[in-house]
């Protein structure tokens, strides 16, 4: 009944109400918002936008961010002559969000505004998030693909034990065996990569095509002098890093198990098409 409502009815004021900067970023005048969810006097409703800041402080969130002091000039007095100065507040979404979480839920109006910008905040953090995860799962991808092509021209070259192989790589990437990286990180044996986030992972799918690259195009041949290549490869990519001031890879955090981002995907777009329709 409320999601019926907030579509045709309070969703229309809300965006009719919605206000675009000059660099494109929507926000609410405070006092036409204060109308939209039912409150009379500016007094009652300037303690529900105290409340919402406090609630923004406690969410480690600066205030200035997203609730900015603007002064708004009415007309008063005798056929509105007189122009006086009143207080009023420019609100990003998620202000308005906080401020509906804030307000009287027994209003109507308050219910539907939770609904509508509790959607739109919801909206708004799936699109924000999305591409980031998309990428780290397209990177993973990329890192499985070339580590195949990697292992077929090692094995051309020569390469018999490819557990020594690999970890000659991570040696020279990490400055360490790939044992001793998990277990610094508390990570399962071979899952590493599956918890490495899209920086963590670039930096080795550089090392895994290069190191392809030039055991392919020098012709290098047998089991010690492509892992000393192996090594080589990741210890440039390391000095790199290094060079540029990033993070060295030992020192990135693991992030949760691919198989679960691939999971937040696919919850994510369909959470998304309900959101929509």
């Amino acid at each position: 009944m409320i999601k019926d409502s907030v579509q045709v009815g309070p969703h229309k004021d809300f965006e009719s109400n919605k206000h675009i900067d000059e660099n494109g970023v929507e926000f609410w005048y405070a006092r036409e918002l204060m109308s939209l969810l039912g409150y009379k006097t500016w007094r009652r409703f300037e303690e529900v936008i105290e409340r919402a800041k406090s609630a923004c402080l406690s969410s480690s969130q600066k205030i200035s961010d997203h609730f900015a002091d603007v002064g708004k000039s009415v007309a008063s007095g005798t056929n509105n002559k007189s122009i006086r100065e009143v207080k009023d507040y420019k609100l990003d979404r998620y202000a308005c969000y906080l401020i509906a979480q804030n307000g009287d839920s027994r209003k109507r109006t308050i219910a539907l505004a939770q609904t509508y910008f509790a959607i739109q905040t919801r909206k708004q953090e799936i699109s924000q998030s999305l591409p980031e995860i998309e990428k780290r799962v397209f990177i993973r991808g990329k890192v499985i693909e070339e580590n195949k092509k990697l292992f077929k021209t090692a094995k051309t070259a020569g390469v018999s034990n490819f557990g020594s192989f690999n970890d000659a790589g991570y040696r020279g990437l990490y400055n360490a065996p790939l044992s001793e990286i998990e277990k610094r990180k508390s990570l399962k044996k071979g899952s590493l990569l599956d918890h490495a986030g899209t920086t963590e992972l670039a930096a080795n799918l550089f090392r895994i095509t290069q190191t392809e690259d030039k055991i392919r195009k020098e012709n290098i041949r047998g089991q010690d002098s492509a892992s000393q290549t192996h090594f080589s490869v990741g210890a440039k990519v390391r000095k790199t890093i290094k060079d540029i001031g990033g993070t060295l890879p030992e020192n990135l955090k693991p992030e949760k198990h691919i198989k679960e981002a691939k999971n937040d995907i696919k919850g994510a777009s369909g959470k998304n098409k309900k959101l929509l329709n």
